[in-house]
């Protein structure tokens, strides 16, 4: 099933999707400000991960962002789903630099949050951020309606410092009250 936003489809990973998720996976100045530690991956790694998420949608998701006049764009994910508590870990990653900015990401969170609360029946969601990242804290906190929750000190190292794990949240009521502060679904 695909999820459908006002500018994005969030879709299952596809073999034809492997050359560029294989390309971003690889791209250190992409992966310098997302969180977790990052290896270079071969082709088939790539390969692998594509049939594994396909496969397992009870464990959660990584959707791919398609975008009608750019084709993938990105990945969003829905991981980590604790059922009994309704619960998930949410995470997003934009590959090309020039598609920043244009909607493309508000959407695909608003997308993803919709989807996990009014179909899922989820209560919240979770996310984490490196403090060093302040454009995402920014955008998840002020354009998308999440809230920081807490600080982990000196959780990650980059570029030969350290840096603070942003964990960050919304709960469905939150989300709710969010649409109908800015219009987004009306709008």
């Amino acid at each position: 099933m695909n999820i459908r936003g006002k500018k994005v489809t969030l879709r299952a990973p596809e073999p034809s999707d492997i050359a560029q998720l294989h390309e971003w996976s690889n791209d250190p100045e992409l992966w310098a400000n997302l969180v977790g530690w990052h290896f270079a991956y071969n082709r088939a790694s790539t390969e692998r991960w594509v049939e594994n998420w396909s496969s397992e949608p009870h464990a959660g998701k990584v959707y791919c962002i398609e975008a009608p006049e750019h084709g993938l764009i990105g990945t969003a994910s829905l991981v980590d789903i604790d059922w009994r508590n309704r619960n998930a870990f949410h995470g997003m990653m934009l590959g090309g630099k020039q598609l920043r900015g244009q909607g493309f990401g508000i959407d695909s969170v608003f997308a993803l949050m919709r989807y996990a609360f009014d179909e899922l029946g989820l209560h919240r969601l979770d996310g984490e951020m490196v403090s060093r990242n302040q454009r995402s804290i920014d955008f998840y906190t002020e354009s998308c309606g999440w809230e920081i929750e807490g600080r982990k000190r000196h959780w990650f190292y980059r570029d030969g410092g350290w840096c603070d794990k942003v964990i960050v949240g919304i709960t469905s009521a939150r989300y709710r009250e969010h649409c109908d502060r800015t219009g987004y679904w009306s709008a």
